[in-house]
């Protein structure tokens, strides 16, 4: 699969962007599209993700309550609106595609530069 990511951007504290990945094939049954990011000095970490039959998602503790995911199952697009962003989430962010729960659910794109400014 090939993903397509787009969004990224330089934003000042407490405002906000929106990420898209489009997929170069529909996720399978059981799959889901996500995000993960990566930060100067930091490991590599789950942002979101979305399970792509019935929607359900997941956000880890740092992100949940400020960024919403979603998709566009007619485009294989998933969406990350990023709101009340902070220099924190300065980072990488890769979308992610693969079955859930598992390690084959992993960042597989070539990633977009989000940088917020204090």
């Amino acid at each position: 699969v090939q993903l397509v990511e787009s969004g990224g951007g330089l934003v000042q504290a407490g405002g906000s962007l929106r990420l898209s990945c489009t997929a170069s094939e529909r996720p399978r049954f059981g799959y889901a599209m996500g995000w993960f990011r990566q930060a100067p000095g930091k490991e590599q970490e789950f942002v979101a993700g979305i399970g792509w039959e019935y929607g359900t998602t997941y956000y880890s503790k740092s992100v949940e309550g400020r960024f919403v995911i979603s998709k566009d199952s007619a485009e294989n697009t998933v969406f990350l609106q990023m709101n009340s962003l902070t220099p924190e989430d300065t980072a990488v962010y890769l979308c992610a595609f693969g079955e859930l729960g598992s390690p084959d659910f992993r960042p597989r794109g070539q990633g977009t530069q989000v940088t917020v400014s204090s």
